[in-house]
């Protein structure tokens, strides 16, 4: 007899949340998914008759009793404040920090949660000025001390799971199985064109038309700034689907285990960054970047997400290797990181 699932996802109403909802409502093997977030559910998911909507942070309380009534055996953590918010460092690692810790507590003290998938990101390697361009980070490498907010909150929250982990062995309990994806820069159809939102990729392009702010930061860079060591890897959206669907649904032996989810290949440069949106390339140095970023996070108090720390991702490089999930559990990424940065194909091209 198949066994029927059901799921706690968090961050529902994101931008990977919402298509890990809507791909795994219409698998057979699911019975219901309990979805988590701060925000109103999605038009895209209305038609779905087999979800719970818990319109909750996660760092407050409330939500786990309503959860817990539904028994999930699997949970998927993707909820997450990326964008720092301006002047309010404290409100957004409670929103994070403590959430996440507050979603880990849930699922081990839960008896029907088998399995725990948790995002994290590879920026928690640091993106320093002794990173080369061909030197690939791997998962047992440590992530390192961060001043950008964003990677250093992922750094801490990835260190109170494995920590709960180990607290939770060493009383002789049961731990659910844990699964921790670590994405490169992610992107497709529904990120670039359905999605609209303040990116690296749509502020090069012009995309950003809906106020002052956007249509200044389209006029300033009508060409493509880049520095020496400037890369980025990407992973396709119905990729990064798929590899949480593997690590939720698959049958697997690990009982504790990290995946950085970045296909091979090449990485995206400076000069394919600025063919892909039409523009000339202009060098610059990191100093000129930092500079840059400090002004334009105070000025616009934020609107701008170049907050502290930020710049070292425009000048230094972080690329992974993206093939133990591969080698060990089989899984076939579809594009390569510069595909998955320009074509216009996917399962989401339907709705543009």
């Amino acid at each position: 007899m198949e066994t029927k699932n059901t799921l706690l996802i968090t961050g529902a109403a994101g931008y990977v949340g919402t298509m890990l909802v809507k791909q795994f409502a219409s698998r057979p093997d699911v019975d219901h998914i309990v979805c988590l977030d701060k925000e109103d559910k999605p038009e895209l998911l209305n038609d779905l008759q087999n979800i719970t909507w818990i319109k909750s942070n996660m760092s407050d309380d409330g939500w786990q009793s309503k959860a817990g009534e539904k028994k999930p055996n699997i949970v998927i953590h993707t909820a997450w404040q990326i964008r720092e918010m301006y002047g309010k460092k404290d409100l957004q690692w409670k929103w994070n920090v403590v959430g996440s810790d507050k979603v880990f507590a849930f699922a081990f003290s839960t008896p029907s949660v088998k399995r725990l998938v948790h995002y994290s990101t590879v920026s928690s390697y640091g993106a320093e000025s002794t990173n080369r361009l061909d030197y690939l980070f791997k998962e047992s490498e440590a992530f390192r001390d961060n001043e950008y907010l964003y990677a250093l909150e992922k750094k801490v929250v990835e260190e109170n799971l494995k920590a709960l982990y180990d607290k939770t062995l060493k009383n002789g309990s049961i731990a659910p199985q844990i699964a921790i994806i670590r994405p490169a820069a992610i992107t497709g159809p529904r990120g670039r064109y359905s999605r609209i939102r303040f990116g690296l990729q749509s502020a090069l392009s012009g995309q950003l038309k809906e106020n002052f702010t956007h249509r200044l930061v389209s006029k300033l860079v009508s060409w493509v700034p880049v520095t020496p060591k400037w890369l980025r890897q990407f992973i396709h959206e119905d990729d990064i689907c798929d590899v949480t669907e593997l690590l939720a649904f698959g049958k697997y032996d690990d009982k504790y285990e990290a995946y950085n989810a970045c296909p091979p290949g090449e990485a995206v440069l400076g000069p394919d960054m600025a063919k892909a949106v039409n523009k000339k390339m202009l060098k610059v140095q990191p100093w000129m970047i930092r500079i840059v970023f400090f002004f334009a996070w105070h000025l616009s108090k934020g609107a701008i997400p170049t907050s502290r720390g930020g710049w070292r991702y425009y000048s230094y490089p972080v690329a992974v290797d993206g093939s133990k999930i591969s080698n060990k559990l089989g899984f076939k990424y579809t594009m390569n990181s510069k595909d998955a940065f320009v074509k216009k194909e996917g399962r989401y091209m339907k709705y543009i």
